[in-house]
C-alpha cells in the first residue's frame, strides 16, 4: 500500500535523524529546516511522529501467505 511505504520512508528519516543526534549531536531536520522551532521542522517532526503511529499498525496486520512484504 502506498501509505505504508510513505510511512516507512518517514520513519527511516526519523531514525536517521535520531542516529545523527545520538552519534554526532546534530539534528539534521533542524539544521536543514532552520532550527527546531521553525515551522517546517515542526511539520517534519509531526509527519514523522504520525508515520510512526501508522507503522505500529503494520505489526498487527494479517498478511496472506502469498502476499509480498512491502
Amino acid at each position: 500500500m502506498v501509505w505504508d511505504r510513505i510511512a516507512l520512508i518517514l520513519v527511516i528519516i526519523g531514525a536517521l535523524n535520531w542516529g545523527a543526534v545520538g552519534l554526532f549531536g546534530l539534528d539534521l531536520v533542524a539544521f536543514i529546516c532552520g532550527g527546531q522551532m521553525a515551522v517546517l521542522s515542526r511539520i517534519v517532526y509531526s509527519l514523522v511522529g504520525l508515520a510512526g503511529l501508522w507503522c505500529v499498525s503494520l505489526l498487527f496486520r494479517e498478511r496472506n501467505p502469498g502476499e509480498a512484504v512491502a
